[in-house]
């Protein structure tokens, strides 16, 4: 490589930096998420809501019945404890995923507050065919933890255009 290449490549990466700087400062990437991308790359803040939420779908999703029930708290996590012993883990697990696998895509509002210890977040699933809408209510536990403590039915919603049409 010639010095005159090596000048205009050192310069190209010095102005990306630059340009990927000022979009940083400016808010540019303010709604990317990107410590879903860079998990265990970085220390961990806080656990949110939205951190329970995420690891109960992804429980189910992956029919892990042990993360699925650690996601919960309370009356929910006693009555799937009796689910579970009444189907057996392996039953739970088939039905964790069954349920889950139609899922396409998932939406999370950010929390409202309702009182120091317990938030309620909107959660839109997204189907093939419809979205559903459902309500989860989440406490804090005691070691600072947010875990799911109640649902609200799911409800449908219309949608204008289902999910993978394809557009013209």
């Amino acid at each position: 490589m010639t010095k005159e290449r090596k000048a205009q490549a050192l310069t190209v990466l010095l102005l990306a930096g630059a340009l990927a700087f000022a979009a940083y400062r400016s808010g540019s990437f303010s709604s990317f998420d990107v410590s879903r991308l860079t998990a265990g790359m970085q220390p961990k803040g806080d656990p949110t809501p939205q951190d329970a939420i995420y690891a109960m779908l992804d429980a189910g999703r992956a029919g892990n019945v042990r993360d699925y029930l650690a996601a919960h708290t309370g009356q929910m996590a006693t009555s799937l404890e009796k689910a579970v012993a009444e189907a057996s883990e392996s039953g739970f697990a088939a039905f964790l995923k069954q349920t889950n696998e139609p899922v396409k895509g998932v939406a999370l509002q950010e929390p409202r507050v309702l009182t120091d210890r317990e938030v309620k977040v909107r959660v839109e699933y997204v189907f093939g065919d419809r979205n559903e809408v459902q309500w989860m209510y989440l406490e804090k536990t005691a070691g600072g933890e947010w875990k799911i403590a109640r649902v609200d039915t799911a409800e449908q919603i219309k949608t204008l255009v289902p999910y993978g049409t394809p557009v013209q």
